[in-house]
């Protein structure tokens, strides 16, 4: 019992580590969804606020206790501090730990957090931009193909196929909107996002894009009921790619069996 007690408490330690170690990222990555569409550098100058300039202090800095200490204002002008900033800290943080329960502390953690991180990056830019950045998921696609194969030669073969099943896919739908609409069906940054997402999800890409697709099209429909956008109006589709492979990394075996034992009811009451 002593043991096993003491097993928890470490796991417990060990989780709210992961937490905190994510909030540091989430802050990280709220300097670069703020900087790199702006092409400004993500090192210099240090944070400041967006309103008076004025350089954060450290202890007003630290993630998501800054917000709440400061009521989401500038200590200097008061102006009001976006809420994407605890929002993207705590949803990387509460992810982060969430890979840790799941996973473990594996080699493969190194590969699930860079996932995390850049899907939430490239999210957070193209909600509110409208674009995917290459400086951002050019060279994601490289690192997360390293950190996939380095500890497992083996899942070359898989990343192969799940970077050409999601690249291949949106690329196919970009033409034929293209030939038959007239229009772009999907962005060039959609299409690199989707082989990011084959390259660690492998041939599972396919429910993460299910996914996007069906989210992607409930809020379309919501938007256009109670918003009254039109279907010309340009809706980001990132946002919508990022939670399907989101979904896909912590739920996709579950969702696969589920599905397939639907299939295996419909055919028995054929």
């Amino acid at each position: 019992m002593g043991c096993q007690n003491g097993g928890d408490m470490l796991k417990g330690i060990m989780g709210l580590v992961f937490f905190i170690f994510g909030l540091a990222i989430g802050s990280f990555l709220n300097v670069c969804i703020y900087r790199l569409p702006r092409k400004e550098s993500i090192i210099f100058p240090s944070s400041h606020c967006p309103h008076c300039g004025r350089i954060i202090r450290a202890y007003d800095n630290i993630p998501l206790i800054g917000y709440l200490l400061l009521k989401g204002r500038c200590r200097y002008c008061e102006g009001r501090i976006s809420i994407q900033y605890p929002l993207v800290e705590l949803l990387t943080g509460l992810l982060f730990l969430f890979c840790f329960l799941k996973f473990g502390l594996s080699l493969g953690f190194l590969s699930t957090s860079f996932f995390i991180s850049i899907l939430l990056l490239v999210a957070a830019i193209d909600l509110k931009h409208k674009i995917i950045p290459n400086k951002v998921i050019l060279p994601a696609l490289g690192i997360q193909s390293i950190l996939v194969i380095l500890p497992n030669p083996q899942a070359i073969g898989s990343s192969l196929i799940g970077f050409f099943i999601g690249g291949g896919l949106l690329l196919l739908v970009a033409l034929l909107a293209h030939l038959f609409l007239r229009r772009e069906g999907m962005g060039g940054g959609d299409i690199k996002l989707a082989a990011f997402l084959g390259i660690f999800l492998g041939w599972h890409v396919l429910t993460a894009l299910f996914l996007g697709f069906l989210l992607g099209a409930i809020s379309g429909i919501a938007l256009i009921i109670f918003k009254g956008m039109s279907r010309k109006d340009i809706i980001p589709f990132g946002p919508f790619l990022a939670l399907g492979g989101l979904i896909t990394l912590f739920f996709g075996h579950q969702i696969f069996r589920y599905y397939l034992s639907l299939c295996f009811l419909y055919i028995l009451c054929l």
